[in-house]
């Protein structure tokens, strides 16, 4: 049986350690043995079998035993790449798209590059990368996950204790949010548009709603709501951005009861695409029958079915918005919202029995690799 030495050493929890943990059940249904590392802060992995916390890449790398395959999901420093790569079979995993001056240089020295789209596959062969699988490993929409209770208002910040601004700001805010009533989220009247995402540059929120927010502020009855937490900096520029909203923006935090938050929204939105390798949100979101808003563009022309299960509008950054308009207007006065589940094929994409399948294919492949 091929052994797998799986690693994602992230400390919180977003998207890759979502995909990470589908991924972990689906090699393993696909007939391979894993051994997770995993970074002992983050609660994610509480009770998934395999999994084995380490206090960081040193002793990530005293465990391995000598000759493994070693599969990478987080990044790890030059000096661990160098050493997996000489002594090891390294895998790696490229979640981020090779595009704003991000290098491919990383993965060179690696077996084999495995990734999460077609645009993601595409993009790595343009960098030179040669040992890129061909098939991408899509995600899955795991809401499964989920906590049960109320979704209660959390702080919509992380901190960087590396940073002295945010060790100080991370120092006063639990103090201060203890004066503040803890609010619980309830659907209010009229349209509700929604964000279930880290507030994190990738998803360039700042700049989407810069361009977006006069456009939905010129609507009353539209609302948008915020599931997600991210850096001081990412927040205080989203709140900026959503000024022309008022109290129709309303921030909540990071948020695990994630299967409640969906079907209580009418859309969601995702942030701008180049710099997004998949979108988990976005399958998530049509596995819950919520139909999603996306500029049309990869990948988002792999993850949304337009008029089954959403709809793509015009990069804003080329016509202002004038596109995204014309469908809020079309929404607001009542065109109807499709029901993403019935589009069946297409979800079967990013079923978990498609993702093993994927997974066994793969298995294949690094079997060859070890013959």
């Amino acid at each position: 049986m091929l052994h797998l030495h799986h690693v994602n050493l992230q400390p919180v929890t977003g998207g890759g350690e979502i995909y990470t943990h589908a991924v972990t059940r689906a090699l393993r249904d696909a007939g391979a043995e894993v051994t997770l590392y995993v970074h002992p802060a983050n609660r994610l992995w509480d009770g998934l079998s395999g999994a084995v916390a380490v206090a960081g890449e040193e002793e990530l790398l005293d465990r391995l035993p000598a000759g493994a395959f070693v599969v990478t999901q987080s990044p790890l420093g030059q000096a661990a790449r160098e050493w997996i790569a000489q002594r090891h079979r390294w895998i790696a995993f490229a979640h981020m798209p090779i595009t704003g001056g991000r290098s491919a240089a990383q993965f060179r020295a690696s077996r084999l590059v495995v990734t999460v789209s077609n645009y993601c596959v595409e993009l790595l062969r343009r960098a030179g990368i040669a040992q890129v699988h061909p098939e991408p490993l899509y995600g899955i929409a795991d809401v499964a996950r989920a906590a049960a209770g109320p979704i209660l208002r959390r702080s919509p910040y992380t901190w960087d204790r590396r940073k002295f601004r945010d060790r100080l700001l991370g120092v006063f805010e639990p103090f201060l949010e203890t004066f503040r009533t803890q609010a619980a989220f309830e659907k209010l009247p009229g349209l509700t548009l929604g964000i279930v995402s880290l507030v994190s540059p990738i998803k360039q929120f700042p700049q989407l709603f810069t361009i977006l927010a006069p456009h939905l502020a010129r609507h009353p009855q539209i609302r948008l709501e915020i599931f997600g937490n991210g850096g001081y900096a990412q927040v205080r520029d989203l709140r900026r951005a959503l000024v022309p909203l008022g109290d129709r923006a309303r921030f909540w935090g990071f948020q695990e009861n994630v299967a409640a938050i969906y079907p209580r929204l009418d859309w969601l939105m995702t942030g701008l695409p180049e710099k997004e390798a998949l979108g988990l949100n976005a399958l998530e979101a049509q596995a819950c029958g919520t139909p999603v808003l996306a500029p049309d563009a990869p990948p988002f022309t792999e993850t949304v079915l337009p008029g089954k299960s959403g709809f793509l509008y015009r990069d804003p950054r080329s016509d202002g918005g004038a596109d995204f308009a014309r469908l809020l207007d079309a929404i607001a006065a009542g065109r109807p919202r499709p029901d993403p589940r019935a589009a069946t094929e297409h979800l079967a994409k990013f079923s978990y029995p498609a993702l093993v399948e994927r997974a066994a294919r793969l298995v294949q492949r690094l079997k060859q690799i070890r013959d």
